[in-house]
């Protein structure tokens, strides 16, 4: 599969990953917070942005393999991984399924997936698909000070230009996602991060995830919602970058 990808940056290989439903703009914002201390790599998820978008069943375990393939394009041989939300979920199976490719591991407001994590409540999700499900949306995003400030565009809500068939394959491929059984077994550094005020993806699963992955540690951004590494990227993007100096 045609899958594009980004490089910028110098240093050791940093991989970030995206949320559901969207390109490598969900990190359009904060990606120079990375660049002067690694090669940040992204990827357009199949079926967003310039990547191929085949109607098919699309997975976390098959988007996984994606990601070492452009590794495997690009030459690089070992990365750390940091991915959000659903790219989180993908990190998970990277980290799990090809250790010797991970240097260390960044798990952002995301899930084990499966009958082990905390879902979200049924109040969100019928207001997540009813009238005015766009504005509900940013506001899981965003606290309201920030959405008063910050006029937009917004880059975590989804490509705009993804083709619908490719919305309903990205919300199945997250929903099925259950890596519980695989935590235990990953062996790179992991820091879990996890936005206080975060009802989208519930900040429950946090140290769930902590507990499940031998030697992780977690790290609570308080009054952040889900789009932790935008809003508070002043907090976020330097306790990940310290993180991952220690481990390099």
């Amino acid at each position: 599969m045609d899958i594009a990808h980004q490089v910028r940056g110098s240093g050791p290989a940093l991989v970030l990953l995206a949320g559901q439903s969207n390109s490598h703009l969900w990190w359009e914002s904060v990606r120079e917070d990375f660049e002067t201390r690694h090669t940040t790599v992204t990827l357009d998820w199949p079926g967003t942005g310039e990547s191929a978008k085949p109607d098919v069943p699309y997975s976390t375990r098959g988007f996984a393999a994606d990601v070492v393939g452009v590794l495997d394009a690009l030459g690089i041989e070992r990365a750390a991984v940091y991915g959000t939300s659903m790219g989180g979920r993908v990190a998970q199976w990277v980290a799990a399924g090809y250790p010797d490719r991970v240097s260390a591991l960044v798990l952002g407001c995301t899930s084990p997936g499966g009958e082990h994590a905390v879902e979200r409540s049924a109040e969100v999700r019928r207001a997540l698909a009813g009238p005015g499900a766009g504005r509900f949306l940013l506001e899981l995003m965003y606290t309201p000070e920030w959405l008063a400030a910050h006029a937009g565009p917004y880059h975590t809500t989804g490509d705009p230009a993804m083709p619908a068939y490719a919305r309903r394959r990205h919300l199945s491929a997250s929903a099925e996602h259950d890596a519980w059984d695989a935590l235990p077994g990953i062996t790179a550094p992991t820091l879990v991060v996890h936005g206080t005020d975060d009802v989208f993806n519930p900040a429950a699963n946090a140290p769930l995830l902590t507990e499940r992955i031998p030697g992780a540690v977690m790290h609570l951004i308080r009054g952040a919602r889900h789009a932790y590494f935008e809003e508070f990227r002043r907090e976020a993007s330097p306790l990940v970058l310290d993180f991952l100096d220690d481990r390099s």
